[in-house]
């Protein structure tokens, strides 16, 4: 069982779920140590006091408020757990909306959210219900130090909850370019709209790959095993000049590889045989 982010209760009305979250993704990335050039160990970041000139344990340490240059105002764990709200122990339902409404541009991390045992028929009542009126529900809950704007959804495997940016954290849309339609030609835009047709499918998560990291790794394991890689060169690619003959083109030819069968541009060179090296010796 993946270890809990969040402990707590689910409230409705006056009904009441305990429940626990529980992370739903996160980030898969080859990840590299700062090494010392000279010896080749591993920097580390210790816990160093300037004033003392010395290292300090973990236990030593406490948290402080800068008010002002190099002045602190410090605070015990228990002063900071008083300021935690009601969100804190319990994610109270504020109110429910259709999915559909709300912009994904909202949407931050997603966790899933699973009941306490105790929970478990109010918690599949909650869930009917909101895939039979296919409604979300916004809550709030505070973890990580933080008041959090919560979007639940109902799936058929139970609920998801994903934690949302507050409108004043989502940056303003940057200049879209003219808002001048009469430029676009309504033969082009047919031309664009069946370009999109023949390029639609099902989505499928599972077809999609992190190429770099792929890439990434083969390298890591050639270097390893003492191999040598060869760099395929990128596709340059030009800004299209004539709008319907780039699309007339994408039309006719057969449509770009999808991200499931792009080629990789690491790829390793054949190692000689022993038998060739033998001979070539």
């Amino acid at each position: 069982m993946a270890a809990s982010t969040w402990k707590g209760f689910l409230s409705f009305g006056l009904v009441s779920i305990p429940i626990r979250l529980s992370p739903a993704a996160r980030t898969e990335r080859i990840s590299f140590n700062q090494l010392h050039n000279v010896c080749h160990t591993r920097i580390k970041m210790p816990l160093f006091c300037p004033t003392c000139n010395r290292m300090v344990e973990r236990n030593e340490i406490e948290k402080g408020y800068e008010y002002e240059k190099d002045q602190y105002l410090l605070f015990t764990e228990a002063e900071i757990e008083e300021a935690e709200p009601d969100s804190a122990r319990t994610m109270e339902i504020i109110e429910f909306v259709k999915v559909e409404e709300i912009d994904p541009l909202y949407f931050d991390a997603s966790y899933y959210a699973a009941p306490e045992k105790e929970g478990a028929k109010a918690y599949h009542l909650l869930l009917d219900a909101m895939m039979e009126t296919g409604y979300a529900a916004i809550a709030k809950v505070t973890m990580h130090s933080r008041e959090n704007i919560v979007i639940i959804r109902a799936r058929k495997e139970g609920l998801t909850l994903h934690t949302m940016f507050y409108q004043n954290e989502v940056r303003p849309a940057v200049d879209y370019g003219s808002t001048d339609k009469e430029n676009v030609k309504e033969q082009e835009k047919a031309l664009a709209m069946r370009l999109i047709d023949s390029l639609a499918t099902q989505f499928k998560p599972e077809k999609f790959h992190d190429a770099y990291q792929e890439n990434l790794q083969k390298l890591i394991d050639a270097k390893a095993h003492g191999q040598k890689l060869t760099i395929v060169p990128h596709v340059s690619k030009a800004p299209a000049i004539d709008l319907m003959e780039a699309l007339k083109k994408s039309l006719a030819e057969k449509p770009a590889q999808t991200q499931e069968q792009a080629p990789l541009r690491v790829v390793p060179k054949r190692a000689e045989s022993p038998r060739k090296a033998r001979k070539t010796g």
